[in-house]
């Protein structure tokens, strides 16, 4: 299902407690956006998400990959222009797909009384999926932002697929994706509901 701009009044995520929402922004690193489809239009309406989030008192959490092509601190493993952590943004380093592996993610949303997460990011069929699949599998309410990620063109098995139908596809999946008690979907950036706390 696409969302409505108000589906942050009706909370129905499983996390006991919790009730806040937060931007989670993945991998949107110079190295890793190189070559992605629509690369400078989905930086530009993540920057007016993000400030969109920073207005409406909206933590935005920051997650950066490192593996061995893409060293912790170089340039490529940098957050890509226009995008602008603040020093007060947490930040979460991570070695694998999923977000949550062996980082300080649950702790962060957890201290925060997070149980909906927005997610925008790169690489839709990689990282973003990972991590939006696992937060829905955790009980979480995820709304994905359709028009804020992106990836590349891929091969496999002698079968190109380009980046924009990668794109099309993962929204595809998460309109329908359910769990029973929550509320997963897609919006774009520009109607999602960020609200304060639910």
């Amino acid at each position: 299902m696409t969302l409505p701009p108000n589906w942050q009044t009706s909370p129905m995520a499983t996390i006991p407690g919790h009730s806040n929402t937060a931007l989670l922004v993945i991998d949107m690193q110079v190295d890793v956006l190189a070559c992605c489809f629509d690369r400078d239009s989905i930086m530009d309406r993540t920057a007016a998400l993000v400030n969109r989030a920073r207005a409406d008192s909206i933590p935005v959490i920051w997650v950066q990959h490192a593996d061995e092509e893409l060293v912790h601190g170089s340039d490529g493993w940098q957050i890509a222009a226009p995008l602008v952590p603040l020093d007060t943004d947490p930040n979460i380093f991570k070695n694998y797909r999923d977000s949550f592996v062996e980082t300080t993610l649950r702790g962060v949303l957890s201290a925060a009384k997070v149980s909906r997460l927005v997610i925008a990011g790169a690489q839709s069929d990689y990282c973003v999926r990972t991590t939006a699949q696992r937060a829905a599998a955790d009980g979480y309410d995820v709304v994905l932002v359709s028009d804020c990620h992106t990836t590349t063109d891929t091969e496999f098995g002698g079968v190109g697929v380009s980046g924009e139908q990668i794109v099309a596809h993962t929204n595809q999946y998460f309109q329908g994706f359910r769990y029973p008690g929550q509320q997963i979907g897609i919006a774009t950036h520009d109607v999602v509901g960020l609200g304060g706390p639910l």
